[in-house]
């Protein structure tokens, strides 16, 4: 059995995360692993007309590459990024992101349901009601996530 204590401090000071453990196991390098994974890559930016945005990486709910240009897609709105597909790919990397297709990449934690499409591609409905086509060749890691 594990204690956890969470302290509140003032918005002015950094936050931080202390483990005290008799050893280090499996176990807590799994959890510093997750910490520094979340950490790592939580931010991108992204235009919208001549304004420039921070966006959390756990607000995205998918981004697309479509005429040579990458857009970034939240709940109610899209932001334009300067970098390539293949860059973000890097960025989120071991976060809740994967291909589910040649030109999109999806937050899987925005997933509500998933359903079986024509051509052995799949159909994920995300919880902001959009829906996006997840591939044939991308469905077994779609699985492989779900553990179906």
């Amino acid at each position: 059995m594990y204690k956890i204590s969470i302290e509140q401090i003032d918005a002015d000071l950094q936050e931080e995360v202390v483990i005290k453990c008799h050893e280090m196991n499996d176990y807590v390098l799994s959890l510093v692993k997750k910490l520094k994974e979340e950490t790592k890559s939580s931010i991108i930016s992204g235009t919208k007309g001549e304004d420039i945005y921070s966006i959390r990486m756990k607000d995205i709910f998918y981004i697309e590459a479509t005429e040579n240009k990458t857009f970034i897609y939240c709940k109610e709105d899209f932001y334009e990024s300067k970098l390539k597909l293949y860059e973000i790919e890097e960025m989120v990397n071991g976060l809740s992101f994967f291909r589910c297709s040649k030109s999109i990449i999806l937050n899987y934690n925005k997933i509500d349901c998933v359903t079986p499409a024509f051509n052995g591609r799949f159909e994920a409905k995300l919880s902001n009601g959009e829906r996006v086509i997840i591939s044939r060749q991308y469905v077994k890691t779609l699985k492989d996530i779900l553990g179906i």
